[in-house]
């Protein structure tokens, strides 16, 4: 289909997952990404795909590890708490080499909560948020579009690289209803699964596990996965930059929290402050030597997150101290607007840019 439809955010990457080829989604439901599992529940089968409500997120990320290691195109999704629940599942599917695609629609918390949108999970969504050494790429799309836009990309990234995929929605983005194109994309040039468990008569056998008890066995893994993460550190990142050449200040935000920092820069750019703004969509890998590069130039940066500051640290690591790093937040469900972005970016005192 090439027509513009409207539809809701979580509805949208739904209808996505489905034309990116999705051959089984395993959900519970939680708010604020319900529409999620009611709209596969209907979908799927429609399609003759698979589609398990489970009795838990605790089910639903295992029955995930069990179809993807049948080699197929697998999907969860959550929200904050529910996501938390599913760590010791992902690291298994990360030290299994398991592709899947896991979209958390966040919410605020710690604990459970409210059901106001937040970005309180970036650092459980690109440090890992389980145990051992190992990363998830995690996607921050801004708009409705984006998040549809972004599914295939998703699937694609997970099967070429046997890694579990997050996409970072939010409540706004999951609920929000914006017209959309869906275009079906041709795919990546993608390995074959020939390591899936697909019954082993006439070849060897193949061996799905993230167990490793001889003595050095588990280390030489780490290195062959750490080796992989630099190749998508190297390949995959990707962002969005505007007027940043002759910008004296530059806004970083993500998301949702991108949308309004858009806006705030635009209205400072009418009013004679040179403001930019720098977009990461790769949250893992991080746009690190944009936002480096951009400091060799720049006076000052401001951080804009919907959390009490986690993609900062991001940011502070890539400027490494050459220009300061200021942040504005609100947490547990408080959305900034446009004029408190505003106003902060005037507060800024801007120092004669670098010679």
């Amino acid at each position: 289909m090439s027509e513009r439809i409207l539809m809701c955010g979580n509805e949208a990457l739904a209808e996505a997952a489905i034309i990116a080829g999705c051959d089984a989604y395993f959900g519970y439901p939680i708010t604020p990404q319900n529409e999620i599992t009611a709209y596969m529940s209907k979908r799927m089968p429609e399609e003759g795909r698979v589609f398990v409500q489970s009795e838990s997120e605790l089910a639903a990320i295992n029955m995930v590890f069990g179809a993807s290691a049948t080699g197929k195109r697998t999907m969860t999704s959550s929200s904050s708490p529910g996501i938390s629940l599913m760590q010791e599942g992902i690291s298994y599917l990360a030290g299994a080499e398991l592709p899947s695609v896991i979209v958390n629609v966040m919410r605020g918390g710690p604990g459970l909560g409210n059901i106001a949108p937040s970005q309180g999970d970036y650092f459980q969504a690109t440090r890992g948020g389980g145990h051992g050494d190992y990363r998830t790429i995690a996607l921050g799309p801004s708009t409705v579009q984006e998040l549809v836009d972004c599914m295939p990309l998703a699937f694609d990234l997970a099967d070429q690289y046997r890694i579990p995929v997050v996409v970072l929605a939010d409540g706004i983005l999951g609920q929000m209803m914006e017209p959309i194109v869906f275009n079906k994309k041709p795919r990546r040039s993608l390995p074959p699964k020939d390591w899936a468990l697909t019954g082993a008569k006439g070849r060897e056998q193949n061996i799905v596990r993230s167990l490793w008890l001889p003595e050095g066995s588990l280390e030489k893994h780490n290195y062959k996965l750490q080796a992989k993460y630099q190749q998508v550190q190297k390949n995959e990142v990707l962002c969005e930059q505007y007027e940043v050449d002759d910008a004296e200040i530059i806004v970083i935000a993500y998301g949702v929290a991108a949308r309004i920092v858009r806006s705030a820069v635009k209205k400072a750019r009418q009013e004679g402050i040179k403001a930019g703004w720098i977009r990461p969509i790769t949250l893992w890998p991080f746009p690190t030597m944009q936002i480096a590069k951009a400091a060799d130039e720049l006076s000052i940066f401001l951080v804009v997150e919907m959390s009490m500051g986690q993609m900062v640290e991001d940011v502070k690591l890539a400027v490494a101290g050459k220009v300061p790093v200021v942040f504005y937040g609100r947490a547990g469900g408080g959305v900034p607007s446009v004029d408190q972005v505003l106003e902060k970016i005037k507060q800024l005192t801007i120092p004669v840019k670098k010679q």
